[in-house]
């Protein structure tokens, strides 16, 4: 793979995340760009599988499945397989329901 493929690959990913993270509210966008740091590495674990275990217990009032796609998200940051999951999921969710992203509808 040439530097220009992963580059561009890395770049397409960030857009993607910045579109969705744009739909979300402002304390929400500000925690996830602040655990994205590459040095919070230790932080983005442990808030990616905290946010994973919320989202089964979904059946209480505040914790719910939106937990569980983010903590996916933040634990895709540093585990590969999940990444490429991660990345095929976003890309899906764009080519699929681009509203979700803040994108108009191709159809």
């Amino acid at each position: 793979m040439t530097c220009s493929v992963v580059l561009t690959a890395v770049t397409e990913r960030e857009r993607r995340i910045a579109l969705l993270l744009g739909r979300a509210p402002d304390r929400l966008r500000r925690a996830v760009a602040w655990l994205r740091v590459p040095s919070r590495r230790h932080w983005r674990l442990l808030s990616g599988g905290l946010l994973i275990l919320g989202g089964f217990l979904f059946i209480l009032p505040f914790l719910g499945l939106w937990m569980l796609p983010l903590g996916l998200l933040l634990l895709s940051e540093d585990i590969a397989v999940l990444r490429r999951s991660v990345d095929r999921g976003l890309v899906y969710i764009e080519q699929n329901h681009p509203g979700w992203m803040g994108l108009p509808n191709q159809k």
